[in-house]
């Protein structure tokens, strides 16, 4: 027997010492795994936490115009901006020991094991905040142990590469609450209507409870378990510490107020200025489609919520609703180039096609502006003078004979000035003033202002008979507005990720394109558009809509057979403004043809209400004015029927007095009362400086 016993003795020894060395490899091998592991994880470095959010859109004062649509609703927000009674709420029904540990809490991992060898079954859950994250980051959320060996490796990288501020601000932006909404944020606009970092301790506790199974514990589909929950959690909140019993009982009965309604799903002002404004992101940032649509960005824009509105209802009020004409308009900041208002079509439901940006039209004779700056390069004075008849121009290259018209067939048949020639644009004039430059002249010039469409070298060109777009017409106004610097159609102002991080923002960059002094010559030759005192053969082209205006504009309308625009400016705003069908069908009704008109005058007057009436300024020096007769450009005397105070560059102005009307003789002295000649000139006494 004891032989028998020391034998199985040493037996035992044997099984023993084989165990231990077994269990010392398998530890050996098991901490070689883990090295391994964790070896891996810290060379892969921190996983990306970027996860789909909604790119919200703002107006210039930072009011939410839009976002985008995938059928969630997702927001970012810092953990200091969430309430910290949700934060408690969710630590304390979620995972209590979140602070302590490393990303696995053991004991409930033990217990959820023990539970699932009993039940043959994957039947209870103990992951952590951390792991939650991870597989709301990059996992599916079927309950299988691949999936469940995933999540644990993406676990391990978060615990080793972000802290335990970021994982739960991470975890609490990513986590669903049912009804689309995703994060705290979301979930508490839909819910209650408010923001993360406004909810009290009932509704934290109520909001908490949902993540569990939103379909369950939602306050809308079962306000009973959603009530048990909330209980559960207030519960659990005293036990660990985060409120009082008597905090609890409060919250409890508190009677809760849901409004289960996304706030911003209806927000989508501006539609069209919303598609240019993606489509800048896309081609000017070259932001991919999926950053734009659910990456989270905050996209502060140029946009003028009021101004918008004004060009919507005038739109809406001046077109007839059974016309089939579309409109396009576009205000713009001409000191840089910010587009405040933009109207793409009548209807962006029924045509998202944006005419403002898209469409490429016959400007008319809104590009003589730009012309007649050449032609002050060139020599031409406000006074130049051309006559203006019936023409046929004949060419000597073999060119067809070109007979262009003006409006009514009503000419001077006689000398007009350039001033004259805009304020009723005399076609006769333009096409004289561009052939005598150069049919290459007004190409290359409009390039200069920005205008990207090619420019046919024909002599109609002076007529605007090559396409251009809506938006690039009011930044070359803009050029004169300002100045002359060079400014840029501007939608975007400032671009921030998920996070925060500013990734685009604009400069203001200064560069003279044009001499200020012929942009302001050119300038207050447009007021002209909109002055009955410019007495020529024919009406003023904005005779019609003088009566609406009450402050300081210049501008230029222009028609083609199937166009009409009308473009204007004061100091602080530029419109253009185009109607036209897109099949090019002739517009022939006379309400049609005075849209363009009507709807700029009143648009321009509503968007500057309550804005300072200011007028144009004149540059420190390269300019002179003078008082002459706009019939002639001559200085004028005193018995001229009309004066015009008109700015020339200094050194161009008129030398020459009006002797028309002088009522003795024609001598170029002007008579004083009593007969006396005056030795001084008249202007030199009203304008020192002549």
């Amino acid at each position: 027997m004891e032989i028998m016993t020391d034998h199985g003795f040493r037996k035992t020894i044997k099984i023993f010492r084989a165990i231990f060395f077994i269990s010392l490899i398998g530890m050996v091998c098991m901490a070689i795994v883990l090295i391994g592991i964790l070896t891996y994880a810290k060379i892969l470095g921190a996983p990306p936490l970027a996860v789909p959010q909604s790119t919200l859109y703002f107006a210039d004062d930072g009011a939410l115009i839009g976002e985008s649509n995938s059928g969630q609703k997702r927001y970012w927000a810092k953990l200091d901006k969430i309430s910290l009674d949700l934060v408690n709420a969710t630590i304390s029904i979620e995972d209590k020991n979140f602070f302590d540990h490393h990303g696995f809490d053991y004991r409930r991992i033990a217990g959820a094991v023990i539970a699932d060898i009993k039940a043959f079954a994957k039947v209870q859950g103990a992951s952590t905040i951390s792991q939650q994250y991870a597989r709301n980051l990059f996992l599916e959320h079927d309950k299988t142990w691949t999936r469940k060996l995933h999540e644990a490796f993406y676990t391990i990288r978060l615990e080793m590469n972000y802290s335990k501020k970021d994982i739960l601000e991470g975890y609490l932006n990513t986590i669903y609450y049912g009804n689309g909404a995703y994060g705290a944020e979301a979930a508490s606009q839909f819910y209650f209507g408010k923001k993360a970092a406004e909810l009290s301790l009932a509704e934290a506790s109520m909001l908490a409870g949902i993540p569990k199974g939103p379909g369950l514990y939602s306050p809308l589909r079962s306000p009973e378990n959603a009530k048990k929950r909330q209980a559960i959690i207030l519960n659990s909140m005293v036990h660990n510490g985060y409120i009082t019993k008597k905090q609890a009982a409060a919250a409890s009965q508190e009677k809760l107020t849901f409004t289960g309604v996304h706030t911003t799903q209806k927000v989508k002002a501006a539609p069209y200025f919303q598609d240019a404004v993606k489509n800048a992101l896309k081609n000017q940032l070259h932001l991919d489609d999926r950053t734009i649509a659910l990456g989270g960005l905050k996209v502060y824009t140029t946009l003028n919520v009021k101004q918008q509105k004004a060009a919507e209802e005038q739109i809406q009020k001046y077109v007839s609703h059974s016309s089939e004409i579309q409109m396009a308009l576009v205000a713009m900041n001409p000191k840089n180039g910010y587009v405040k208002a933009m109207v793409g079509g009548r209807d962006y439901e029924k045509s998202p096609f944006n005419r403002a940006v898209q469409a490429i039209r016959q400007p008319g004779s809104t590009i003589k502006p730009l012309l007649y700056y050449a032609a002050l390069e060139n020599g031409f004075t406000p006074s130049s003078m051309m006559r203006s008849e019936s023409t046929t121009f004949h060419f000597d290259d073999g060119s067809s004979d070109y007979k262009p018209h003006n409006f009514n067939n009503k000419y001077a048949n006689g000398e007009i000035t350039l001033a004259q020639a805009l304020a009723v644009s005399d076609n006769i004039y333009a096409v004289k003033t561009h052939l005598f430059l150069g049919e290459e002249v007004l190409a290359e010039t409009a390039k200069k202002f920005g205008l990207s469409t090619k420019m046919m070298q024909v002599p109609s060109l002076a007529l605007g008979t090559s396409g251009v777009r809506v938006i690039e017409m009011a930044n070359a106004y803009s050029l004169f507005a300002n100045g002359g610097k060079r400014v840029y159609p501007t939608l975007i102002t400032r671009v921030e990720d998920y996070n925060g991080k500013v990734i685009f923002e604009r400069k203001q960059e200064t560069e003279k394109i044009l001499d200020p002094a012929k942009a302001y010559v050119m300038t207050q030759m447009m007021t002209g558009v909109f002055d009955r005192k410019l007495n020529g053969y024919a009406k003023v082209t904005g005779s019609t809509i003088a009566d609406d205006l009450t402050r300081p504009y210049a501008g230029k309308s222009g028609s083609t057979e199937t166009d009409s625009w009308m473009i204007g400016y004061s100091p602080q705003l530029v419109t253009a403004v185009w109607a036209g069908y897109d099949v090019g069908k002739p517009i022939e009704l006379r309400p049609e043809k005075s849209y363009a008109k009507n709807v700029w005058a009143n648009f321009m007057e509503e968007a500057l209400d309550g804005k300072p009436v200011k007028a144009f300024k004149p540059p420190k020096d390269g300019v002179i004015g003078v008082y002459v007769n706009p019939a002639n450009g001559k200085l004028a005397t005193k018995d001229c029927p009309v004066r015009r105070f008109t700015y020339y560059v200094a050194g161009t102005e008129p030398s020459e007095y009006c002797t028309e009307h002088l009522k003795n003789g024609g001598r170029s002295e002007e008579p004083a009362q009593g007969g006396k000649k005056v030795k001084k000139p008249w202007y030199k006494r009203i304008l020192p400086w002549s």
